[in-house]
């Protein structure tokens, strides 16, 4: 036997991915005080298979974290074939802004139980990266985005953004009005 993880059979992925589902909610709501337990019924799984899938809680935290970032991979590189290399690259942005907002309480359990919630994500910040700048790239060929706009900067407005929006928890009507100025500065104008 190599070192290597065998795949999971269909059933094992579907529970892992239920396990991972509720204990988004679960911590979302109850935050630390978050059971095993509970998030076991939430998913409507047998502790044993949490605990095969996930050793400590730790473990399922971390995996919350880094499901929630592939899951926002996907939907970037999703967005790579849209017709509108433009209307793509914004919605993206705005996904992560979305996404920043609701993942707060996740990141304020992680953070009260002392768990780095950049533990164990270089790969996958490196693939979101690669996707964002991907996105940029196709709508400055499109003409939709400022050819002056790089990385840093386009990455610096991200992080800024993400972080108003978390830590003041817009509404959705701030977070569309915001971006709507930021967008108007991102776009190219002829």
């Amino acid at each position: 036997m190599t070192g290597e993880a065998r795949p999971l059979r269909a059933d094992a992925q579907r529970n892992r991915a239920r396990v991972l589902e509720a204990a988004e909610v679960v911590l979302a709501r109850d935050g630390l005080s978050a059971s095993m337990r509970t998030i076991a019924q939430h998913a409507g799984v047998g502790l044993g298979t949490i605990y095969r899938h996930f050793p400590t809680q730790e473990a399922l935290y971390q995996a919350v974290i880094i499901d929630r970032m592939q899951r926002l991979i996907a939907e970037a590189d999703a967005l790579l074939a849209a017709d509108d290399p433009g209307a793509a690259f914004f919605e993206y942005f705005t996904r992560i802004v979305e996404n920043a907002t609701q993942k707060k309480t996740l990141a304020d359990v992680l953070a009260e139980a002392d768990i780095d919630p950049k533990a164990g994500m270089a790969d996958i910040s490196r693939d979101m990266r690669d996707v964002i700048e991907k996105l940029l790239i196709r709508a400055q060929k499109a003409g939709a985005v400022r050819q002056d706009l790089h990385m840093p900067e386009l990455l610096a407005l991200l992080a800024a953004t993400c972080m108003a929006a978390e830590r003041n928890q817009w509404s959705d009507e701030l977070r569309t009005r915001t971006l709507s100025i930021l967008f108007d500065g991102l776009r190219s104008h002829h």
